[in-house]
């Protein structure tokens, strides 16, 4: 684990989480908005959505037609917008406006999955962190370090295997080489630089 650890960091060192935020509930709501949605688009539309709704306060006053043609171009938009206004207003008043550090309060935000609170755990506290979206869920089965595509399990696999301070890290790095190299559909095995390490190579699934 160690030797997949060190050659991720080599050919990743800069890896972060791609969705760009200046507060701590802006990268909630826009890791609601990346829910099947590149975060690409999701830092397009999230310059439209904060320069209309400048605060939480705004956030949580929207109108929700208004705010579903807004986050329209990410999909599921009826659910997103709902989730994003109740949300605010969630943060509002339960939490004096700061966005909760624990899993078991984040988990009552509506939209809001362990997978989404452990990004904000990781991101925003510093604390251990197994981020298990689609990338990191394929790349390890590929990589032999767990044998299913349920994130909880996966996740727990990951946890038991990963060091806490390089948890973090370590999923951001498998995002960046599922994106670059080790795609669902056409895997460029013989570009990958941890080919080495990888149970699947040279015919990855």
């Amino acid at each position: 684990m160690q030797a997949l650890i060190a050659a991720l960091k080599e050919l990743y060192p800069d890896a972060v989480c791609t969705l760009e935020y200046a507060s701590d509930y802006q990268l909630l709501f826009n890791t609601r908005l990346a829910a099947q949605c590149t975060d690409a688009r999701v830092n397009i539309v999230k310059d439209v959505l904060y320069a209309r709704y400048p605060s939480l306060e705004a956030i949580a006053d929207a109108d929700l037609s208004e705010m579903e043609e807004i986050v329209k171009p990410c999909g599921f938009y009826r659910h997103k917008a709902q989730n994003l206004i109740e949300g605010a207003r969630i943060i509002l008043d339960d939490y004096s406006g700061k966005v909760p550090n624990t899993m078991e309060a984040l988990l009552k935000i509506p939209g809001v999955g362990r997978k989404t609170a452990n990004l904000i755990l990781g991101e925003l506290f510093g604390q251990p962190a197994v981020v298990t979206d689609t990338h990191c869920i394929r790349l390890s089965n590929r990589l032999g370090l767990c044998r299913t595509a349920d994130p909880v399990k996966v996740e727990t696999a990951l946890r038991e295997l990963l060091p806490p301070a390089e948890q973090l890290g370590f999923c951001h790095r498998l995002v960046a080489h599922g994106r670059a190299v080790c795609r669902a559909r056409s895997p460029a095995c013989g570009e990958c630089g941890i080919s080495g390490l990888c149970p699947s190579f040279p015919s990855s699934p």
